[in-house]
């Protein structure tokens, strides 16, 4: 996967994960300061959330190396993109019931409760202790990167194909990169992005969904397509497991 298009997917998913992350970003505190102030705390929270999409893409980014050295690279990129394609066409009633399972609703009341609790913590520092109040911020966008996310997913798929710790890293970087100007946004006029306008936008998101699994299984299908599905040839893998000796 050419690493440009992690921004594009974060650009596009952002506006679907205002529905998840919007709420979120709308009820961050406002501190008693000058309008610099807000701006860098909203600043704040949006590097948290591409510093941990940036670690899950070179966590993901290892993995993926560690299957292109047993010379997998083909079925990953295919496997990778018939997995979006099931999950296009999964009914959304069996979604649900998936998200429902005993486990995710544990990991994400975890996660909800500490939200909560970062958001009491930076209202009430947010007069006296606007430093602490940041801090506090910065920990919520972090955590905010953890929340599951279908396009995050999709991100991380990118990464995995990418075979390379770092370039997964600089592939999440630029998703989370694409999504910061909606989230930006929403954090300081969350009214502005209403329903409307995020219906809008949604109605594009299955057909971007779609595009990028082709993508995925065409390059896996090594037709020798500039960009599109380039020829791997052979030799690559080999030099891989002479580096790794």
């Amino acid at each position: 996967m050419e690493i440009w298009t992690g921004f594009i997917v974060g650009l596009l998913g952002s506006f679907h994960c205002i529905g998840m992350c919007g709420p979120i970003a709308i009820s961050l505190p406002i501190s008693n300061g000058s309008r610099l102030k807000i701006i860098f705390s909203r600043v704040l929270y949006n590097v948290g959330r591409i510093i941990t999409y940036s670690l899950l893409g070179a966590l993901f980014g290892l993995f993926g190396n560690r299957l292109i050295l047993f010379g997998l690279q083909q079925y990953l990129s295919i496997a990778l993109g018939v997995i979006i394609l099931i999950y296009f066409f999964t009914p959304r009633n069996i979604k649900t019931k998936i998200s429902s399972l005993t486990l995710i609703q544990q990991a994400y009341s975890i996660l909800n409760s500490q939200f909560l609790a970062l958001l009491d913590a930076s209202r009430s520092r947010s007069i006296l202790f606007s430093n602490r109040s940041n801090i506090s911020l910065f920990v919520i966008g972090l955590l905010n990167g953890l929340l599951p996310c279908g396009f995050v997913y999709v991100g991380i798929a990118g990464s995995i194909s990418t075979g390379s710790w770092l370039i997964g890293m600089l592939y999440m970087t630029l998703f989370g990169l694409g999504t910061f100007p909606i989230m930006f946004a929403a954090s300081l006029f969350g009214k502005i992005i209403n329903v409307k306008v995020r219906q809008k936008i949604n109605k594009l998101i299955p057909a971007l969904t779609l595009i990028l699994a082709l993508l995925f299984i065409l390059r896996g299908m090594n037709l020798g397509i500039p960009y599109l599905s380039p020829k791997l040839s052979s030799s690559s893998v080999s030099n891989s497991n002479t580096e790794c000796h």
